[in-house]
Formats: C-alpha cells, sequence, structure tokens
C-alpha cells in the first residue's frame, strides 16, 4: 500500500448557484404590494491551502474526487438562499498546482498560500432585484450558473534544507535515520528508496530538514532509473551532500566516478526559471562506510582528489556513526548562511492583478458550417446570460433578448452575414442552438402584458388597416356570389318564391308519404 504520493490529478467540481425566486408580497389591503422574491445563495468554492503540517498527496490519491456545497434557491418576503459550503484543500509546502493542459497555475511555496482552484457558481437574481421603473412587477428571475468543473495536477517538490544524492545503496537512508528521528526503510539492495524521506536535524542551536530522495544513476536526466521522479525533489534544497560509497563491490566504480556521473546528471537537469543552478549551490561530500575493512582505506586514498577539486569532505559511517556530528554542523553552517542571504532580500506581499484589457471583447462570433452556417456565439457574460435564463419563461427570454441587443450582438450577426431564420448558437459544445430573428426590440420596458409573458413573443398579431379592408371586401363579394348562385337557381327552377317549398310541389326525392 502506497504511504506516499508526490503526483495526483484532482477531479473537482464546485458548487452550484441557487436560482432566484419570483414572488410577489400579498397582505391584508395590499393585494399586489410589489416583487419580494429573494437572491439565490452562490456556490461553495474549492480552496488550497499550502499546510506546513501536511507531507503528502496521499489523501487525494485515495479520494480524487472533491466538490464543495451547492447555494440555496432565494424565497418570498426578500430572503436570499444560503450560501454554500467552501472546500478547503490543505497540500503540502512545495505543492505546484497546474491545469489539465500542463499549465502552471500557482506554486505554493509559502505556509499559507491559498489558491481558489474551482469558483462556484453565481446564485440568480430574485424578481425584487430585478425591479426597475419601467419594469415594476418582473414575473422571472434568473437561474443559478454552474459552479467550475474540471480537472487540476497536483505536483509535490519537496521543501527541504539539504537533499542527499549518490548512488543507489550509498547509505542515504542510513544516514538520515543516524542524523534524525526518521525511520525510513533501509535494505541491502538498490532502489530501497521509493519516495523521498524527510528528517529533522538539531545542530547546536540550528534546525533543519534534511531529505533522503531516491538514488540517481546515469542517465536520470533522461528519465532512467527513478530519473525525474528523484530530480523533482532536488530543486529547493539550499545545499547538496554528495554521499559517496566507499564499500562498492561492483566493478568500474569509485567515489571518484561515482561524483562524475552524479555532477553530470545535475548539470543535465534544468531548474525552472530564477533558481539558482543545481551545481552553483552549496556542496559537500560524506564518504560513507568507513567501518568496513577497505572502506577507510579508500576514503583516505580519494580525499586529497576531492579536496583539490575544492569539496569539503567528511569521512563518516551511518553505522558506528563516526564523524557524524563534525558533518551535521557543517550542513548546518550552510544552511544559517542560505537563510541569513534569504533574509536579507525583502519578501513583498503576493499580490495578483488580472486588470481586464483594454480592448477585450465582450465576445466573438464565428461562422461554422458550408452551405448552411452556424453562427456560433463566444464570451463569458452571453454564456453565463444563457445559464441564467428560464427559457419556459417567455419574460426571461425577452430579458435574455434586450441583454444581448444591448452587449452589440445583433449588430455583429448581421456583419457576419446572418440573415433572419440564420440557425445561432451560443456557447461551446452543444450550447443552446436558436433561429435568429433580428425583429425583437429592445423596448421590454415599454411594452404592457402580463407577468411572465413577452407581447414580442406572441403569435397572434393585430391586423393592419388594409388587411382589415381586404378582408371585407372578401366578405362582401363571398356574400354576392352566394345571393348570385341563389338567383340563379330560382330562374331555374329548383325552388319557388315562397322559401319553404319546392317548384311544381314536387316533392323531394328521399320524402315518402305516410
Amino acid at each position: 500500500m502506497a504511504t506516499f504520493v508526490d503526483q495526483v490529478t484532482l477531479h473537482l467540481r464546485a458548487g452550484h448557484g441557487g436560482n432566484g425566486c419570483v414572488s410577489v408580497k400579498r397582505e391584508k389591503f395590499k393585494p399586489l404590494a410589489g416583487p419580494d422574491g429573494g437572491n439565490g445563495g452562490h456556490g461553495g468554492d474549492i480552496i488550497l491551502v499550502a499546510d506546513p503540517q501536511v507531507t503528502t498527496l496521499l489523501a487525494y490519491h485515495r479520494a480524487p474526487h472533491r466538490s464543495s456545497g451547492n447555494g440555496g434557491p432565494g424565497m418570498g418576503d426578500h430572503r436570499s438562499g444560503y450560501q454554500g459550503e467552501t472546500l478547503v484543500l490543505p497540500v503540502p509546502v512545495g505543492t505546484v498546482v497546474s491545469s489539465a493542459d500542463g499549465e502552471q497555475l500557482i506554486d505554493l511555496d509559502q505556509p499559507g498560500l491559498e489558491l481558489v482552484v474551482a469558483a462556484g457558481g453565481q446564485g440568480g437574481l430574485g424578481n425584487a432585484a430585478l425591479a426597475s421603473t419601467k419594469r415594476k412587477a418582473p414575473g422571472f428571475a434568473l437561474l443559478g450558473t454552474e459552479g467550475w468543473e474540471g480537472d487540476v495536477l497536483l505536483e509535490l517538490k519537496v521543501v527541504a534544507d539539504v537533499a542527499l544524492v549518490g548512488y543507489p545503496s550509498a547509505g542515504k537512508s542510513s544516514l538520515v535515520a543516524a542524523l534524525s528521528a526518521a525511520k525510513p526503510k533501509i535494505a541491502d539492495y538498490p532502489f530501497t528508496t521509493l519516495h523521498p524521506n524527510l528528517g529533522v536535524v538539531e545542530s547546536g542551536q540550528t534546525r533543519y530538514t534534511i531529505a533522503d530522495v531516491p538514488g540517481l544513476i546515469e542517465g536520470a536526466s533522461e528519465g532512467k532509473g527513478l530519473g525525474l521522479e528523484f530530480l523533482r525533489h532536488v530543486e529547493r534544497c539550499s545545499a547538496l551532500l554528495h554521499v559517496l560509497d566507499c564499500g562498492t563491490l561492483d566493478p568500474g566504480r569509485d567515489p571518484i566516478s561515482d561524483l562524475d556521473v552524479i555532477l553530470a546528471e545535475l548539470a543535465a537537469y534544468p531548474v525552472p526559471e530564477g533558481q539558482t543552478p543545481l551545481l552553483e549551490r552549496p556542496q559537500l561530500i560524506a564518504l560513507n562506510k568507513i567501518d568496513l575493512p577497505d572502506g577507510r582505506e579508500l576514503a583516505d586514498f580519494v580525499r586529497p582528489a576531492l579536496e583539490e577539486r575544492g569539496y569539503r569532505v567528511f569521512e563518516i559511517s551511518a553505522v558506528s556513526r563516526e564523524g557524524l556530528r563534525e558533518l551535521s554542523f557543517a550542513l548546518a553552517e550552510l544552511v544559517e548562511a542560505d537563510r541569513a542571504a534569504k533574509a536579507a532580500i525583502a519578501v513583498k506581499q503576493r499580490i495578483v492583478i488580472r486588470p481586464r484589457a483594454v480592448n477585450a471583447v465582450d465576445f466573438v462570433v464565428k461562422v461554422e458550417g458550408g452551405t448552411e452556417p452556424i453562427y456560433r456565439i463566444i464570451g463569458a457574460k452571453p454564456e453565463r446570460w444563457v445559464q441564467q435564463t428560464d427559457f419556459t419563461n417567455d419574460e426571461a427570454v425577452g430579458f435574455l433578448a434586450d441583454r444581448l441587443a444591448k452587449l452589440g450582438v445583433e449588430d455583429e450577426l448581421f456583419k457576419a452575414g446572418a440573415v433572419p431564420g440564420s440557425t445561432v448558437m451560443i456557447g461551446r459544445g452543444a450550447g443552446v442552438v436558436f433561429d435568429w430573428e433580428p425583429t425583437l426590440t429592445s423596448a421590454a420596458e415599454l411594452i404592457t402584458s402580463p407577468r411572465g409573458t413577452d407581447a414580442r413573443l406572441d403569435e397572434s398579431r393585430r391586423a393592419t388597416r388594409g388587411q382589415r379592408r381586404e378582408e371585407y371586401f372578401e366578405r362582401m363579394d363571398a356574400k354576392a356570389a352566394a345571393r348570385a348562385e341563389l338567383a340563379a337557381e330560382r330562374e331555374a327552377g329548383i325552388w319557388g318564391e315562397d322559401a319553404g317549398t319546392w317548384a311544381n310541389d314536387a316533392t323531394p326525392e328521399g320524402d315518402d308519404e305516410e
């Protein structure tokens, strides 16, 4: 069973906004006291917070689906719906948040940093909020919008002061166990460490953390072995401790050649922009396993060559703890120097401002299809307005038409070549499809009609004076034709002057006398 996870995909669904309420206040002696429908509550957000008490993403690996609360619907008597519950997800310090397509959103490298990763839906307005001097009693309300739904990638890059680098089975885990109270897995086979192990070391008045990361082999910068799974956790460390194995029995290996391979892989690994390259950070060398019969002799042999390169070299044994005190104090000096340098740089509060561009457009019209083109409208405002519209209410549809006309949608459709009856779609994907009729004018406030209706959408039309005159003449012509037909039948002797008798006292067929 996994106990450490440093990469996970979260499937998030923010809360939906509540619908607005349509209500008219009624009380004694005031049957229509005005609209009093309340607004719907906003949906809850999902927030990521960098928490120093969290060290792994294991909880989200086991339960990656997370959602926040929905907003409540509005009610009468100006009562707004309840707000959706916000969901706060604590993540380890050093977590990098990326979108599903790989774009980095934020680096939570400081405790307390927050990111609203999924915004909740907006609550719909009630008819009380939609009332105006021209529309005094709206018969509709706006629906709540849906919250953000999608995937985000979380990648943990361990934040430690010192990183232990070296070949597999060099004794890094044993060194962490000897310097701190951590209990990493220790075994006599390569790649025992499959995930970083953190330990806290106290040297005098200095406390710092060390990270035991998976072993490094040649080609790790290209993904061999555990490759990038290891090097990713070295990016944030202030200093590097090269743990070289003086007791290896592998042919062709020695501390000098192991160091050259490690340095080559560290140099080939690209660090993020703004960070110090790995090889330019402070480095120490620990010659481990001097408790073995040939270990001390090999350490004494290679130490002068390493010191000629400018490294501080320490001969240690993680088993007998020889040399560990001197090594821990040397690491503490490097950590204190790095902390002092960072403290000299004033850290300003991170303020992210995303202003709206001056030339930003609210929507665009795209023409799709061939002989029968589809005019697709894409924009945050039109798409949100469509979500807020109750298409079973004619007055709400008329309100949407007014908003789109004021935004300039009809003008852009004319420019794109749309004609009355053209197919228009608002939104991406399936969207909302309708046949465009530009005859709708933006004068809903001036039209007197019952609540919940819009006279512009009424199929019945009042006949013009010319149409009424034409209908009158058609009726007169029909009557004249009927009179002429009766006169012709009388002259033919089919029926007499007496309207109740047939000509020549003839009995019509089918009427037998009793």
